[in-house]
């Protein structure tokens, strides 16, 4: 029998969560009812399974990322699904990143929470298709950032990685601080610092330096770090296996990227050809629910992106741009030399 240990925003949240799974007959259910302190003591026992965990605890937004993150170094074998209480792109990667194998949003039908736990139990991923998109490109958008001497030394404290990844998002020094609980000042601090270790003068040489790193690392680089880069390796094939065309691409990204062999480029390869053919298919499936003069206007909007992406590209090359999808932050280059 599957033990689960449920922990939501409130005790009567958790009871009523507690008393709906419950029902279910095969699941023992344990309703935590205490303080945040004693939840991650709670969930290292070993008889518990499944941590149902929210993302909000004692009124504190992000609390459950926090224990979710604690919890992952000591049992890596605990199963967890977060409560989101926002479906917004920076919750949903939060939580995946505090290592949770799925997400549960707050307005879905509270049956449904018992077929996420049975999925996860099975070892799948539970994320709605919008949750999986955002996971998606994120992973897609998330720089490597090397900044090691030649003796493979890090010069970059963690504190400051954070700061550089901040950046490479698009945030400004306003939206770091509050990421990081940062006042605008230490990060300006950050930044002066990271500049002077790293030899650059700018925030768009260090844009340009960031992308060009992502771009061009290679798997001993990932391996070398903390198995991070594998661990979302593994999250992506999750996937792909699981049918999202989106997740196909960035696995065959992955192979050839690292290209150990021709067994690599033959993995990329195929799994470009599934991506292909299922976005074939979805796309046979959008067309039939279309007009005529619903297909004349998106086929319109695309041929007007292409070449606008192609711009934007090239442009992106010469002044160390991140171009993302439309409707998304663009990185623009800064007038000053300076932090700000």
């Amino acid at each position: 029998m599957t033990r689960i240990l449920v922990a939501d925003g409130s005790r009567i949240h958790t009871r009523l969560l507690s008393e709906s799974l419950a029902r279910e007959g095969e699941l023992k259910v344990i309703p935590f009812e205490s303080d945040s302190s004693g939840l991650i003591s709670a969930a290292t026992d070993r008889e518990i399974d499944v941590l149902i965990i929210s993302s909000k605890l004692d009124d504190q937004p992000g609390r459950g990322f926090e224990i979710l993150s604690e919890l992952r170094g000591i049992r890596r074998d605990l199963v967890s699904i977060v409560l989101l209480d926002s479906s917004k792109d920076e919750a949903v990667l939060r939580a995946f990143r505090a290592g949770a194998r799925g997400v549960f949003d707050k307005n879905d039908r509270p049956e449904l929470l018992g077929k996420c736990v049975q999925s996860v139990c099975r070892g799948q991923v539970w994320a709605s298709s919008h949750h999986l998109d955002i996971l998606v490109r994120g992973l897609a958008n998330t720089p490597i950032i090397r900044a090691t001497n030649s003796e493979g030394v890090n010069l970059l404290s963690e504190r400051e990685l954070q700061v550089v990844r901040c950046l490479s998002e698009g945030l400004t020094n306003r939206e770091i601080a509050e990421r990081l609980d940062l006042s605008q000042h230490t990060v300006k601090n950050y930044l002066f610092r990271v500049f002077e270790k790293l030899g650059v003068s700018s925030r768009v040489e260090l844009l340009s330096m960031t992308l060009k790193q992502s771009a061009s690392t290679q798997p001993s680089d990932a391996t070398k770090s903390n198995g991070r880069a594998r661990e979302e390796s593994d999250v992506i094939e999750d996937l792909a296996y699981a049918g999202l065309p989106a997740a196909q691409l960035a696995l065959a990204q992955v192979y050839l990227a690292r290209r150990n062999g021709p067994e690599d480029l033959v993995e990329a390869y195929m799994w470009y050809l599934v991506a292909i053919e299922r976005a074939g298919k979805a796309k046979d499936f959008i067309t039939n629910l279309l007009t005529p003069e619903q297909i004349e206007e998106s086929r319109r909007k695309a041929a007007a992106w292409t070449p606008m992406q192609k711009q934007s590209s090239s442009s992106g090359e010469k002044l160390g741009l991140q171009l993302k999808r439309p409707g998304s932050r663009i990185l623009r280059r800064p007038t000053e030399r300076s932090p700000h």
